[in-house]
């Protein structure tokens, strides 16, 4: 099923001004965020040694691959702005779709831009020039700080940037990907370079750190932890009307993506176990920054803390530009605000929708440590949706057996099984370790319903009156 946009909405069309290369960076820059730079040690007390640690980095790695893998048949196969929200619409019928676009626009997204930016507010505050990011700037009538205000000039600036063209948030997703790329493989020449100095060698590996968590328990806590660090894959898709020959480009760039990211994870990691043994690694609240600083000392650490700010502008970028796309989307087929619809007539972005966004972002960066807990809210409704969306596969391979299919996905329907199976797993293991919270992720999105029948109602008297 198909859903068609009004013609009224179809005045001016988005632009497919991303190569490979920008689709590439979309799926390097957003994945990699603070994550690589915090996770191992939420592993190492999770599961206790080396090899189990990168166990789960092979797991999550090889689930994310298999995800994309299966995202690329969808991306190739419905090439078109969106994403997710498009398959989920064709396979299962608009009301499923507008559920889908609903939870993303009011929850997922501006909670994930909130998140970003808090962090990255957080990762500045570690320099001393900045420490006056936890001062307030006004007390009354509530307490704005500083830091808060660089959060959202951090968030309307990349909001600006995609506004004026998705070639130009390409170009500097491009340019500052490498440029994270650089400093990482730097992080990782560094830890082993100087190691040894620092009184670090290959022993470290076969270390144990006895107060791990250990058993299933904690291997599946580290898995999580590896799948929190390589969230992300997805965007592009969402940005899928905008990338040039997507039916070749965007199985490339997910495919080349999700494994250049694993690449990066096992290097990062082994450059931190090789400097620091087990016990300092789950004692560490920064684990690669303290690695680097036992080599470099604190300008080392510094270094650690700039290259995680990079990281996290990067990430910033991507999930701005995809998270404008699904809102759009579903406006174009007349199931939401219309004005969500536009596409800016110079730009060539859907520039409503990025404002948007970035207002109901700021409304939870002003509301301080509460939109911490409504992303808590999003955890449950974003893998709901990653099952949902990964399950479509299945739809269209049964009832549109003979529609084109640019790039037809390695491995089905094994592939595909395994990771509906794992996020079906994962949402159930989300589902009860974040109840209640995840219990009014099921409330907002069935809020959605009646939203879908008010749109829908009008979507039809417009075309009756056509």
């Amino acid at each position: 099923m198909t859903t068609s946009a009004p013609p009224e909405a179809s005045r001016a069309e988005l632009s497919r001004d991303l190569g490979v290369s920008h689709a590439a960076a979309v799926v390097v820059g957003t994945i990699i965020g603070s994550g690589i730079f915090l996770v191992p040690s939420e592993m190492m007390k999770a599961v206790g040694s080396a090899k189990l640690v990168y166990l789960a980095w092979l797991v999550g790695g090889m689930l994310s691959f298999f995800g994309a893998l299966t995202y690329a048949e969808l991306g190739a196969m419905r090439p078109q702005a969106g994403g997710e929200y498009v398959y989920v619409r064709d396979a299962y019928g608009p009301l499923s779709g507008f559920l889908y676009a609903w939870t993303w626009f009011v929850i997922a997204k501006p909670a994930s831009v909130a998140t970003v930016v808090t962090g990255l507010v957080r990762i500045l505050g570690t320099f001393e020039v900045f420490s006056f990011f936890g001062a307030n700037v006004i007390s009354t009538p509530f307490a704005i700080t500083w830091g808060q205000l660089v959060a959202i000039a951090a968030a309307v600036f990349i909001s600006f940037l995609n506004y004026i063209g998705v070639k130009k948030a390409g170009e500097f997703q491009l340019v500052f990907t490498l440029l994270k790329i650089a400093i990482i493989l730097g992080i990782v020449v560094v830890c082993f370079g100087g190691g040894r100095a620092a009184g670090s060698g290959w022993s470290h590996f076969t270390g144990i750190y006895a107060g791990a968590k250990g058993g299933i328990a904690g291997f599946m806590a580290a898995l999580v932890a590896a799948l929190w660090a390589y969230d992300g894959w997805n965007d592009l898709n969402m940005v899928a009307g905008e990338v040039k020959q997507p039916e070749r480009n965007l199985p490339i760039a997910l495919i080349a993506g999700v494994a250049i990211v694993g690449v990066l994870y096992v290097l990062v990691n082994l450059g931190v176990q090789y400097v620091l043994p087990a016990d300092a690694i789950a004692a560490s609240k920064r684990p690669a920054s303290d690695a680097v600083a036992l080599v470099m000392g604190r300008m080392g650490a510094g270094f650690v803390s700039l290259g995680m700010a990079l990281s996290m502008l990067v990430t910033l970028n991507g999930t701005i530009m995809s998270g404008a796309r699904v809102p759009f989307a579903v406006a174009r087929d007349g199931y939401f605000f219309s004005a969500l619809a536009k596409v800016h007539p110079r730009f060539h972005t859907p520039s409503v929708a990025i404002v948007v966004q970035a207002g109901l972002s700021i409304l939870l960066l002003l509301l301080g440590a509460n939109f911490g807990q409504l992303f808590t809210l999003a955890i449950f409704a974003e893998w709901l949706f990653y099952l949902i969306a990964g399950s479509t596969v299945f739809v269209f391979r049964i009832r549109e057996p003979d529609a084109p299919r640019p790039y037809r996905m390695w491995g089905y329907p094994f592939v595909p099984a395994v990771f509906v199976a794992v996020a079906a797993a994962f949402l159930s293991y989300t589902f009860i370790g974040n109840w209640p919270n995840s219990g009014y992720g099921v409330l907002v999105i069935l809020a959605g319903i009646p939203l879908f029948a008010y749109f829908s109602s009008r979507r039809r008297r417009r075309e009756i009156s056509r």
